[in-house]
């Protein structure tokens, strides 16, 4: 992994506000207006996806495919978003896992400003076959509720497999434009979750939630923390209740979904 320099374009407010919208009207002209911008800025073809875990591809307000309608994305070996093992499978989506801001990746490796252990890790190979590019710059967009987006830029050329100048000039542009419209169609589209946005847990709720996504019995977390068992056990109890879940398990999932757990060492 190599740390490189900073971008030198940012887009206009107006281009910003261009590529937003508040209803399901609204996606496909800001799509278009994604698209187009992009091209005008650095050449590069567009690519986005609202969930990198759901085959579910992104529609405009009348049902159409946005990768194939409006992206162009048309050929039988390009409708990427029909291949069921790309979540699991491809180096881009893994990366877009453990990195939040933009970078730009090959067979060679992933580039971004600031090194990021996790990146050296992912495997690369077949990086061609696996991740539908030779390279392609990449916006990871994180979401609420653990939900991860991503943004993909790539060339019209194939074979191309250096994006460095691209990335250095435009990253941060492609970045500001990307995330206004992939969190625009995240809210657009999205389902109720009523409550969720008002749930607070106390301190020792969530020390009691972390030491158990760490794999720690009630028991274990008592001496860690200085607790009696049945108190930890009262703490979970009580943050399964706030958080509407029916068993320990689903209890970890949503605090960790609405950011309260955080990474555990």
């Amino acid at each position: 992994m190599t740390a490189i320099g900073h971008s030198c374009t940012m887009p206009s407010a107006a281009l910003i506000d261009a590529v937003r919208f508040s209803e399901p009207g609204g996606i496909g002209p800001a799509a278009e207006r994604l698209r187009d911008a992009v091209m005008d800025l650095c050449g590069l073809r567009t690519a986005v996806t609202h969930n990198v875990a759901s085959r579910e591809p992104m529609r405009d307000g009348n049902g159409a495919v946005l990768a194939s309608e409006i992206f162009g994305f048309r050929g039988e070996e390009s409708r990427w978003w029909e291949v069921p093992q790309l979540a699991l499978s491809s180096p881009i989506v893994h990366a877009c896992r453990v990195e939040a801001e933009p970078f730009w990746c090959n067979a060679h490796g992933f580039f971004t400003r600031l090194p990021n252990p996790l990146l050296d890790v992912i495997d690369l190979h077949d990086f061609r076959i696996r991740a539908m590019t030779a390279a392609a710059i990449v916006v990871p967009i994180h979401l609420p509720f653990g939900q991860i987006g991503a943004a993909s830029f790539l060339s019209p050329e194939p074979e191309a497999n250096d994006l460095s100048d691209a990335y250095a000039c435009a990253a941060d542009a492609l970045a500001v434009l990307a995330r206004a419209f992939v969190q625009s169609y995240v809210k657009v589209t999205a389902r109720a979750r009523p409550g969720l946005g008002s749930i607070s847990l106390t301190k020792r709720e969530v020390e009691c939630l972390r030491w158990a996504a760490a794999g720690k019995t009630n028991e274990e977390i008592g001496i860690i923390l200085g607790l009696q068992r049945t108190t930890v056990r009262f703490h979970i109890r009580s943050a399964s209740v706030k958080l509407d879940a029916v068993n320990r398990d689903q209890t970890m999932f949503k605090a960790a979904q609405l950011g309260f757990l955080g990474m555990i060492n």
